[in-house]
């Protein structure tokens, strides 16, 4: 059998442990917050820690990434509502974010889904990669509970608030998309060159059917793998220049796909 080779996806040390910093400052009209790192990724996520007393915090906004000046080295953190916690029944505060309120980013990065196209590619790739993996059934469960044989990116933050997940891998073609599993931004692509001689929708998983809805989005039945993924990845990042390439020098069938990019010539 010929040997399969499996390239190194990506340095996990990095992600061993969340990334904290204090916020340095705060834009209330755009809705973002700064910090000072030595180095991040766009798109990583986390979200914003409001100290009560010294005994008692809480947290107060969900965060990513939006831009990282190398010079200054300032991030640039996009917030949006906190939801993770959320219970009607309780009472919530009334606490805005402050520049000394502390940012707390790579959240969940030790534990990982994978979408792969069949049992063996997912195997493969599970037992090669150290990272906490939650087994792909789960997250075809929690399609079924909403309704969705069709990922859609929400399904994807469903999964992570029930299990803590903080990176989604993608196989396509030949290569391995590490994604941060809110944002949805591509954090690495890295080659896991894969003979690929079946394929299993939505994904690979032994949950053999997924509930649907009736209507609404996520509602119909998958019909090609690569194609909806590509869809989701492209969504979510028009400026990244190395997916923009991939596709231009891939499967004619995806060319369309260029035009939704936000890329200069």
């Amino acid at each position: 059998m010929k040997q399969i080779i499996l390239v190194l996806l990506m340095s996990f040390e990095l992600f061993a442990t969340m990334i904290k910093a204090p916020i340095v400052g705060i834009n209330e009209e755009d809705g973002t917050a700064t910090v000072k790192l030595d180095h991040i990724d766009v798109g990583v996520s986390g979200f914003i820690v409001h100290k009560i007393t010294e005994q008692h915090t809480t947290i107060l906004k969900n965060v990513y990434v939006v831009s990282y000046d190398l010079k200054t080295k300032i991030a640039t953190l996009k917030m949006t509502p906190f939801n993770a916690l959320r219970n009607n029944s309780l009472p919530t505060g009334k606490w805005k974010v402050q520049v000394g309120d502390e940012a707390q980013l790579a959240f969940g990065y030790t534990r990982a889904v994978l979408i792969a196209p069949n049992e063996e590619i997912y195997h493969r790739i599970t037992k090669s990669v150290k990272i906490q993996w939650v087994h792909i059934d789960f997250f075809a469960t929690v399609l079924s509970y909403r309704g969705h044989p069709t990922p859609l990116k929400e399904d994807f933050e469903a999964m992570s608030i029930a299990s803590g997940i903080g990176l989604v891998f993608f196989y396509l073609d030949q290569k391995v998309y590490t994604v941060d599993i809110k944002s949805f931004a591509i954090l690495s692509i890295n080659d896991a060159v894969f003979k690929q001689d079946s394929v299993k929708l939505p994904f690979y998983s032994r949950v053999e059917k997924i509930e649907a809805n009736f209507w609404g989005a996520g509602s119909d039945k998958l019909t090609e793998y690569a194609l909806h993924y590509y869809e989701l990845l492209v969504k979510y990042n028009p400026k990244n220049r190395e997916l923009y390439e991939i596709i231009k020098n891939g499967d004619e069938k995806l060319h369309f796909l260029l035009d939704r990019f936000e890329i200069g010539e």
